[in-house]
């Protein structure tokens, strides 16, 4: 499958929200095919549609120490969230070069379409409920660096941008 390119953090798919997905077609699972691919090139632990352009709601996360353990996700949604929260430094490959501490709920129960289009409903703990909430969040138009300050979001943006224009 093909390893599919980044949209820049300055396109405006990434900050609006995704279209439901009706059901899981082998379309779908295509797609799928190539976000995990392409997450494994990054390499990261979890990707969302929109953010290779196309903008679904779907998403892939692999937490797993041994890869190969990819979660495949239609139409994700938080039914629950922990109150014991969790820092982690992330990341995204659409604004490359920095990364920020954000704060999360450590576990999350999240309800979604399965790659047998079956409902599902599952508990994901630690780094996996991290990457979860961060692929949901692109769902939204969400990126990690609107979780922060406007003014830190700024210098972050900006200092992407400058390592970009260097490479």
């Amino acid at each position: 499958m093909p390893v599919r390119p980044f949209l820049p953090y300055t396109d405006r798919r990434l900050h609006l929200a995704a279209a439901s997905v009706d059901a899981v077609t082998e379309s779908v699972r295509m797609i799928w095919d190539d976000m995990i691919d392409t997450m494994e090139a990054m390499p990261g632990v979890g990707l969302a549609a929109p953010q290779i352009g196309i903008m679904l709601r779907l998403a892939v996360v692999d937490a797993s120490e041994k890869r190969g353990q990819a979660v495949r996700m239609a139409n994700p949604e938080i039914l629950h969230e922990s109150v014991k929260l969790r820092d982690h430094d992330e990341a995204s490959p659409n604004l490359p070069g920095v990364s920020a501490r954000i704060t999360r709920p450590r576990a999350v129960t999240v309800r979604f379409l399965n790659e047998m289009g079956e409902t599902e409903d599952r508990d994901f703990v630690g780094l996996w409920a991290t990457s979860v909430q961060h692929q949901i969040d692109h769902l939204n138009g969400i990126t990690f660096v609107d979780h922060l300050s406007p003014l830190r979001r700024k210098m972050l943006v900006a200092k992407s941008a400058k390592l970009a224009r260097r490479n």
